[in-house]
């Protein structure tokens, strides 16, 4: 079969012939027809993930660890662990039998890879306890995350979506998607804090933060009050680190600011994970949620891999 072929950690896999699986005792092969290809998928290849040993101990290897494919039988399911050295981003891959799920009816194979990033959304809801009506802020709206989530807060009902990016060009895309104010973080540190307290009204009920790093740590000391009060909530749900994976958090960042932060699985279970994911399909197979995917095959997945140009948009690799 063809695959994506990983030599080496940190190099770039390429088109190659590879053996193909073949099935053991409680595995199932799999016909590959979508892979979303993520940042988290570069990062293990490179070797900068926590989980990398784990998928690039055996190279060869082909990247990928989960994808869009059907079942001898024909049933379209979303997989994920592949046995290693075989991954998502081939022609076929082998996991054990049950580490599938049937993909819901009529759904676009390439749209179906997507799905998880925007169930990322739904943390408002599952970790924030959200209501409609509230005002929530994106951090890091500009990226497909981002971009998705703010589609979804505008369906579940947000009062107001205060978007952050560091494009203008890609913030006012992200207006077009529902954003009610915009805010370039590419500021200095005064102005990026002024811009928060402008934009905050009565207060953000809920951040979803897919940035970290230096954006939120402006963004925490923005809302230590100047003056004694009682503060109103403002539940901080950590998801991303494009901006970096630390911050330096003071104290009265959380003392005297009504900030809760918590990470995004709060709150998940079986149920609440199938009800998000019920939501998500309803919105994709409605129109309601537009996902914005580049296909190109995996036969060009060496220069695919290398693409810096993608603006919000999920590079999607089709077999």
């Amino acid at each position: 079969m063809k695959a994506a072929v990983l030599h080496e950690i940190g190099g770039t896999p390429r088109y190659e012939d590879f053996p193909d699986p073949v099935a053991g005792d409680d595995e199932v092969v799999i016909d590959v027809k979508a892979v979303a290809v993520e940042n988290v998928d570069k990062r293990i290849a490179d070797g900068t993930h926590y989980a990398s040993g784990q998928y690039t101990a055996q190279l060869p290897a082909v990247p990928g660890f989960d994808g869009v494919g059907a079942l001898p039988d024909g049933t379209l399911v979303g997989f994920g662990n592949p046995r290693r050295p075989y991954g998502a981003l081939a022609e076929k891959t082998v996991v054990p039998e049950g580490a599938y799920v049937p993909v819901a009816e009529g759904l676009d194979p390439a749209i179906a890879t997507v799905l998880g990033t925007a169930i990322t959304g739904m943390a408002v809801r599952t970790a924030a306890g959200f209501v409609p009506g509230q005002t929530v802020l994106v951090q890091g709206a500009t990226g497909v995350a981002g971009r998705l989530a703010v589609q979804v807060v505008r369906l579940l009902g947000a009062g107001r979506i205060v978007a952050t990016g560091r494009d203008d060009g890609q913030l006012r895309e992200v207006r077009a998607l529902g954003a009610d104010e915009v805010i370039n973080t590419a500021v200095p540190d005064e102005a990026l804090t002024r811009a928060y307290l402008d934009a905050k009204g009565d207060g953000y009920d809920v951040v979803l933060d897919y940035l970290w790093g230096r954006p939120t740590e402006v963004l925490l000391r923005s809302l230590v009050p100047k003056s004694f009060a009682f503060p109103t909530p403002t539940r901080l749900i950590q998801i991303g680190e494009s901006a970096g994976a630390a911050i330096a958090l003071t104290a009265d960042s959380l003392r005297t600011s009504g900030v809760e932060i918590c990470g995004a699985a709060k709150g998940l279970s079986p149920q609440t994970m199938q009800e998000a994911y019920g939501q998500v399909v309803t919105w994709a197979r409605s129109g309601e949620l537009t996902f914005d995917v580049v296909r190109v095959p995996l036969s060009d997945i060496e220069t695919a891999w290398q693409r810096t140009d993608l603006r919000g948009s999920r590079l999607v690799v089709v077999p």
